[in-house]
């Protein structure tokens, strides 16, 4: 049997094998969280070492689009006291606890921080830089499902840790489409000369050293080196 003309017979063909490749093109990703409900903004939380207690006197946050937010992520700490019998404060513990949402700021570019020490008794203040990946990273866990758990939407919100540890450390985490913490900078703070908030509360910290961080020191003392 003939096929008529070969030339629209030819362009048919063509026509039905775009169409097909078209359509697996437009195939639905199964991770795509296109429609799954998020924030429109991020959110950055503050961690400690066990027994290490912090208290943040300032925080600020620079975005992408070179805009300051002062006061931007709390000040208190997750940490613990867990009286376990290890030196559980030796390098970071679990990187979880709430944070406090960067209202209408991009995302992060560099982040200040200024906070007492109060294992220590002192009071330190640095910046950390938080690099490209870090944010790729942040809006892939909102915008793409756990590979995991498929079923499951993404974060509604990306999250940045900043953990804080005597001797003037900073370091930075976020979250990925998994929920697990990925490390993504570091930083060495300095002393803060005028003192706690700034030489205004006659030299007094937020909090006295707590009985069970004190027996934990004199024990192990602080880890110095470890974070």
């Amino acid at each position: 049997m003939g096929v008529g003309n070969p030339i629209s017979f030819f362009r048919n063909v063509v026509s039905v094998l775009c169409a097909l490749l078209i359509g697996g093109c437009q195939t639905a990703d199964p991770l795509s969280a296109k429609n799954d409900p998020k924030s429109p903004w991020w959110e950055m939380g503050f961690i400690e070492p066990d027994y290490m207690k912090v208290w943040v006197e300032d925080s600020s946050v620079l975005d992408i689009n070179n805009r300051v937010f002062f006061r931007a992520g709390g000040s208190s700490a997750a940490g613990g006291e867990p009286e376990d019998g290890t030196e559980s404060a030796r390098g970071w513990g679990p990187v979880s606890g709430s944070g406090k949402s960067v209202t209408g700021a991009q995302l992060p570019k560099l982040i200040f921080v200024r906070w007492q020490s109060i294992s220590e008794q002192k009071t330190y203040k640095g910046f950390i830089e938080i690099p490209e990946e870090a944010r790729q990273l942040m809006v892939k866990s909102t915008h793409q499902r756990c590979p995991k758990t498929p079923e499951r939407d993404a974060r509604y919100k990306a999250t940045l840790y900043v953990g804080l540890a005597p001797g003037g450390i900073l370091q930075a985490w976020v979250r990925d489409s998994c929920h697990r913490p990925v490390k993504v900078a570091r930083a060495q703070g300095e002393i803060e000369p005028l003192g706690p908030e700034q030489g205004k509360n006659g030299g007094r910290y937020a909090y006295p050293v707590s009985e069970k961080a004190k027996r934990y020191i004199d024990q192990y003392g602080i880890p110095y080196g470890s974070w």
